[in-house]
């Protein structure tokens, strides 16, 4: 059975960090994208980076500017966001979730829909 578990948030203060973890089952990572998505109180899920299968290509979204990172370790089947300088505007619930469709090992989709695998998500809080 295929699943996603988010860990990892938190409530941190503003230029905090933090690094969330997606541990996957039942997927193979060299041929599984994987998107990390949010969510804030009163707006709809976006995007927030993926990575493709090959690990070569990260997609971010524009308001990343650097200051998030995705990895993953194959071997554990675990992907990585490592966020730093943390603002209040990052407050939402984070979410992981696997594509199904194999484009290519540099492919990794920028669209919500798809990816039809999702996690439960995890809390971040940027608070003073």
């Amino acid at each position: 059975q295929s699943r996603l578990v988010e860990s990892g948030g938190g409530l941190v203060q503003p230029g905090g960090s933090l690094k969330l973890v997606c541990e996957t089952s039942g997927f193979t990572l060299d041929t599984t994208a994987i998107g990390w998505f949010r969510q804030a109180p009163g707006k709809e899920r976006e995007r927030v980076s993926c990575i493709s299968p090959s690990a070569l290509t990260v997609h971010d979204a524009h308001f990343v500017k650097g200051r998030f990172t995705i990895t993953r370790d194959m071997r554990a089947g675990i992907v990585y966001l490592q966020m730093s300088s943390l603002e209040p505007e990052d407050t939402a619930v984070y979410y992981c979730a696997a594509a199904t469709q194999y484009y290519g090992s540099h492919y990794c989709g920028l669209a919500e829909i798809e990816y039809p695998h999702w996690g439960q998500g995890t809390q971040v809080t940027v608070s003073s």
